[in-house]
């Protein structure tokens, strides 16, 4: 399935709640704009109103960002590495995707999933392979990769020690990383490290927890802010971005902040 140049726009729109005005804002401090990408899943993508209280994580990054580095969200729900591509989901940010813009690449939830033909990728081989081609896409065009390896699922072991889910996929893509000199955020080990702080109970509060569902991957809104702050200060740190352009790093995020579109017909 391929996707035309509208539906591409309209994606990365819909995922934008503080940078819409971004180029305005960008023309009067005279600062350019440089727009941040997110292929992904749906760990990061844009939640609808049918779906609230889940909230991705690419939803509140924008509040962590100068408005002269937007966010264009393209993650989906159940994507792979390798479906995203397949879907011609790359090929469409890779249209629009200008020099001096970003493209943050986060998979291996739906990568795992040796059962589905169409998503499985293996760590070591076909993971790495078509992580490359989102590295080398943006490359072609002037733009700038940076890998994330995927946050981690709400997982404790009978003696309240978070536990890892996703086997060699972060030790992989950490290894292609270095290999093709990416920039690394390491959301699996800095989310794994919270998760633990917090402690079994209290995550609860930051996943996907309503009085009908359990969600121990998906997160609400309190857990979507935790993670986007995360990726701002990785950013930082891994001098993606500088410190001007990021901002509330250590302040409060109301979760009213949080919306929830409806989705489009």
């Amino acid at each position: 399935m391929s996707l035309s140049r509208r539906q591409v726009a309209v994606a990365g729109i819909a995922a934008m709640p503080l940078a819409l005005s971004a180029t305005g804002a960008a023309h009067a401090t005279g600062r350019r704009t440089r727009t941040l990408y997110i292929a992904g899943d749906s760990t990061a993508a844009q939640k609808y109103a049918s779906a609230a209280p889940e909230t991705g994580w690419g939803m509140a990054l924008p509040f962590f960002l100068h408005r002269s580095r937007p966010v264009s969200n393209h993650a989906v729900n159940g994507r792979s590495s390798k479906s995203f591509v397949d879907e011609g989901r790359l090929d469409a940010i890779l249209d629009v995707i200008e020099p001096g813009d970003f493209l943050l690449i986060q998979f291996a939830h739906n990568d795992e999933k040796a059962e589905d033909p169409t998503r499985y990728t293996e760590p070591w081989s076909t993971y790495q392979d078509y992580l490359r081609m989102y590295v080398d896409g943006a490359r072609a065009r002037g733009a700038r990769p940076v890998l994330a390896t995927a946050v981690e699922r709400r997982r404790f072991d009978a003696g309240g020690k978070a536990v890892p889910t996703h086997g060699e996929y972060p030790a992989a893509m950490r290894a292609l990383a270095a290999e093709e000199r990416v920039a690394l955020l390491d959301l699996q080990a800095l989310s794994l490290a919270l998760w633990q702080e917090l402690g079994a109970e209290a995550t609860k509060k930051y996943f996907n927890w309503t009085a009908t569902e359990q969600d121990n991957t998906h997160f609400n809104p309190p857990g979507a802010i935790a993670v986007a702050r995360l990726v701002a200060r990785e950013l930082l740190r891994a001098r993606v971005l500088g410190p001007r352009d990021v901002c509330r790093l250590e302040a409060e995020i109301p979760e009213s902040w949080i919306s929830w579109p409806e989705a489009a017909a």
